[in-house]
């Protein structure tokens, strides 16, 4: 995979992937890895980036969909690309369609993999505190078990977000997510209000029943070698892919 931090993993023949900032062709202050196409970027690098993250994955650059993320929690179940369509505005996508990859951007939100192998069937979902608050993620698993899919049998994966440790926010906006999402109220680590999205997002997995789960111990805050909206505010985006054998 493109990128010293980048990851991925395998399970039961459903691949999850998240890449780091490193590995591209973009300019400061998108340098280097940026596969976001609406944030600025030269778009011609952003077509070299992602073709070259693709090869990495050894996918085709044609075979990936992506999202017109809006902060929503709106779901769309696909089985191709979108071609010259236009791409639409959800922030969640779920196919039954085995070597179709499913790409989420992120840039401090939660990225969310799920994948239920034995019923074919994978999703990506893009969750940011209002996302998170909306249910993006549950919308996400009932529709993938409206396909045919299982929590039980379903595998989570989270990538880089920043960490409730690092995420403050007002007092009054805490108390509005924590009172949707108790398992979000957090503090940083010097004693201000905080939300932790990806605390949030597990919890809501663990009631939906889906218990094979890990998160990424990245914080893009943090980090240096992922991009984060937060700490740079014009930078690029980072991405998660799933997808089956």
């Amino acid at each position: 995979m493109i990128g010293q931090r980048s990851a991925t993993s395998t399970v039961s023949g459903a691949h999850f992937a998240f890449t780091d900032r490193w590995g591209g062709v973009s300019a400061v202050p998108y340098e280097e890895l940026n596969l976001g196409g609406a944030v600025g970027d030269d778009l011609a690098a952003v077509r070299t980036n992602r073709e070259l993250a693709a090869k990495s994955l050894g996918l085709a650059a044609d075979r990936v969909v992506w999202m017109n993320q809006v902060h929503g929690a709106g779901v769309q179940v696909v089985d191709a690309p979108w071609g010259d369509a236009p791409v639409p505005e959800t922030d969640a996508l779920v196919t039954a369609r085995r070597g179709l990859a499913l790409a989420v951007l992120t840039a401090d939100c939660v990225p969310v993999l799920l994948a239920d192998p034995v019923a074919g069937i994978v999703a990506a979902a893009h969750a940011g505190r209002p996302g998170m608050i909306a249910g993006v993620v549950p919308a996400a698993v009932r529709a993938m078990t409206g396909l045919g899919a299982d929590p039980a049998r379903i595998t989570a994966r989270t990538g880089p977000s920043v960490c409730g440790r690092c995420y403050e926010v007002p007092e009054a906006m805490r108390a509005e997510v924590a009172a949707v999402e108790p398992a979000a109220h957090a503090v940083t680590s010097w004693g201000t209000p905080a939300v932790d999205v990806a605390a949030g997002v597990h919890a809501q997995l663990e009631r939906l029943g889906v218990r094979d789960r890990a998160h990424s111990p990245v914080c893009t805050l943090e980090s240096k070698d992922h991009f984060s909206y937060r700490r740079d505010r014009t930078t690029g985006r980072l991405a998660g892919y799933v997808w089956l054998d």
